[in-house]
């Protein structure tokens, strides 16, 4: 398992579809947004945490489709069906990968992103926390809609149009707890709420995941 999870980084980089993609489409969201919006740095600080999860959550979207195509297409996937490997774990690997190409480096890069949106300073903190705990749940529950699409032409809008409903919980509850903080309040209740959505999807969604892609292999 731990050799598939180092293939799919090494994929992951050389195809330039996580870890460089994700991030620079943070970036220029965070930047287009004071320029649509104005210089108003009150404005700023009260969007700033919704804004950067909402980049955050879209950034970690846009690889999702080649998180089973590319094995689907070279036939590694009906390999992996059939290895020793349990394609329960296949998935958790494919998804702790993706987390480690996108969720992970924009939860980094979040803060210095925030001082382009004016965020206010106990903000800062929990934003990265809130992404640390939150974004494995956008890996996983994505890795779920990638199973139910795999194999399909253009395939990634339908997956895109299952995954965004199931992303809204982690959405809410992740800004809510960065928004809280900027305003001195506590947010801890929303950090809680964001973890536990992330254990149930780590726990539930690589059987449903796995039985999807075993349908979709038949």
């Amino acid at each position: 398992m731990i050799a598939l999870l180092i293939r799919d980084l090494r994929l992951a980089i050389r195809a330039g579809g996580g870890f460089g993609l994700g991030l620079g489409f943070f970036l220029i969201l965070t930047v287009l947004v004071p320029l649509g919006v104005g210089p108003d740095t009150g404005v700023l600080a009260l969007i700033a945490p919704g804004i950067l999860w909402v980049g955050a959550l879209l950034a970690c979207l846009l690889s999702l489709d080649r998180l089973f195509a590319l094995d689907h297409e070279d036939g590694s996937l009906d390999l992996l069906a059939t290895s020793p490997i349990p394609l329960e774990g296949v998935v958790a690997i494919k998804a702790l990968a993706h987390w480690l190409t996108t969720g992970l480096p924009l939860a980094l890069a979040a803060p210095v992103l925030g001082i382009l949106l004016n965020l206010p300073g106990p903000a800062f903190a929990p934003l990265v926390l809130s992404l640390l705990l939150g974004t494995p749940a956008l890996s996983v529950i994505g890795a779920f809609g990638a199973a139910l699409t795999v194999g399909l032409k253009r395939g990634g809008l339908l997956m895109s149009l299952l995954v965004l409903p199931l992303y809204v919980p982690t959405l809410v509850f992740g800004a809510q707890a960065v928004s809280r903080a900027a305003q001195g309040l506590d947010g801890s209740t929303a950090l809680l709420l964001t973890a536990g959505i992330t254990a149930g999807s780590a726990a539930l969604l690589p059987f449903a995941a796995a039985f999807a892609l075993r349908i979709n292999l038949r």
